[in-house]
């Protein structure tokens, strides 16, 4: 019967998580999420876009081959960028951010960055994660 239980939370799941995520084509995506890619990110192709419904938030998710994850607001905007270990493009982060990983981690490269609604979480080659304020001011490290 426990494992019945089980099972049934698992379809269940993995419906809910199917109708969340819905895949599109890139063409599909708000002009400024395109614009982005290819400023950003022409290095990389585009392996999956999905129109995501993510903690009741409607936005989208890009992955590229080489693995990196790019989140959007519904507007276009960039939210996150996830290179997994693998640093990441930064001409789009602001520059007191980058002054900062520069100045006190010179040996780093940024991996990640999110934008929340409250502050920017960066994580660092060194697994270092460093916490701003949306502009620019470092909150802490950890």
């Amino acid at each position: 019967m426990k494992s019945k239980m089980i099972f049934a939370a698992l379809i269940l799941g993995s419906v809910l998580s199917a109708s969340a995520q819905k895949r599109i084509t890139i063409t599909e995506l708000p002009k400024a999420s395109q614009e982005f890619l290819q400023k950003y990110f022409s290095h990389s192709t585009v392996e999956i876009v999905k129109k995501d419904a993510e903690h009741g938030e409607k936005g989208y998710e890009v992955i590229l081959k080489d693995g990196t994850e790019i989140e959007f607001w519904k507007d276009g905007s960039y939210r996150e960028v996830d290179g997994g270990n693998k640093p990441i493009p930064t001409e789009f982060i602001a520059a007191s951010i980058k002054e900062y990983v520069a100045k006190n981690y010179p040996n780093e490269k940024i991996t990640h960055i999110d934008y929340g609604h409250k502050d920017v979480d960066v994580d660092l080659t060194n697994k270092i994660d460093l916490e701003f304020t949306k502009d620019g001011k470092i909150i802490k490290g950890k």
